[in-house]
């Protein structure tokens, strides 16, 4: 009777890649020089000669952790936005992986890059960029172009097949295998991919670093069947991305859950939190500014 219980049990378990893993892509020519994006369009710009040197790393340094971690014991399967620096990095990140370990490739666009319009000027981009600054990276919209929440309705799109091709098992795999999905992007479009995921606040995406030409992160599958970025990347690493420690808190709630005895008490405090910040956020931020006073008196003392 157990043992039946046990089997309908795994069947019904569900299923979900090991990893999700966020790379952009290598430096492109328009990284080095931006005047060349009023001669080319922007989806053609081809990788320069470091950013396929810093592609092919990559796909070494991917490649590494699969072999580590999953004990040969991996696949991939990868989606790539259709921008010539992207797909150019895709093609370096693969001669990493053999090709009995990919399972498939599939071009993208609602992970491509953020529109600013089509060939751009340099003195006025570096205007309009000023101006969004001020205004808020999120909620701007460059003149022709597209807004964060713009990226963020499209990538939420692509949220919505994503898990349509976990729930149909679109990544064929033999026993025992692991499968890793590897999403090849632009620097914006992996900051709102993860907000978009983990469900962070506008506020909170705005201090978010962009991630570094062919820097990746990992989402990885914790015990409790959700994707974590603090399995694989230390507190050091999260903070310098710009996550807050309520933000690093909560990936290592995901990664590991919290001690039975202490877990309704963290969730009343951070509802708490939550809602103090929402509704009382000048009182929230005064007690940040008196908190700091602390710390810089007893750092003087």
């Amino acid at each position: 009777m157990s043992n039946n219980g046990e089997v309908a049990q795994n069947q019904n378990q569900r299923w979900l890649p090991k990893r999700i893993i966020l790379v952009r892509h290598g430096e492109s020519m328009g990284n080095k020089d931006e005047g060349i994006y009023g001669i080319l369009p922007d989806h053609s710009i081809p990788l320069s000669p470091q950013g396929i040197e810093q592609a092919k790393q990559a796909g070494t340094l991917i490649r590494e952790l699969l072999d580590h971690d999953s004990k040969w014991k991996w696949k991939v399967y990868i989606y790539v936005s259709p921008y010539e620096r992207t797909r150019s990095t895709l093609r370096e990140i693969g001669r990493a992986f053999p090709k009995s370990k990919v399972i498939g490739a599939r071009e993208e666009c609602r992970v491509r890059e953020q529109d600013f319009g089509n060939f751009q000027d340099a003195k006025k981009m570096k205007q309009l960029k000023e101006i969004r600054n001020k205004f808020g990276r999120f909620f701007y919209r460059f003149p022709e172009g597209e807004s964060g929440a713009d990226v963020y309705d499209r990538v939420s799109n692509f949220l919505e097949s994503l898990w349509r091709d976990i729930e149909m098992k679109r990544f064929p795999q033999e026993r025992g295998e692991e499968v890793n999905l590897v999403i090849v992007s632009h620097g914006l479009a992996i900051r709102i991919f993860l907000m978009r995921w983990f469900r962070w606040t506008v506020e909170q995406f705005e201090v978010l670093k962009n991630p570094k030409n062919c820097e990746f992160r990992v989402m990885q599958l914790g015990g409790r069947g959700e994707y974590s970025l603090a399995i694989h990347h230390d507190d050091e690493k999260l903070k310098a991305w710009g996550l807050s420690a309520e933000m690093i808190a909560d990936q290592k709630l995901r990664a590991w859950g919290p001690q039975k005895r202490c877990e309704q008490k963290e969730e009343e405090e951070e509802c708490c939190m939550w809602f103090d910040a929402f509704f009382y956020p000048q009182q929230q931020q005064q007690q940040q500014q008196e908190s700091s006073e602390e710390d810089e008196h007893e750092n003087q003392a």
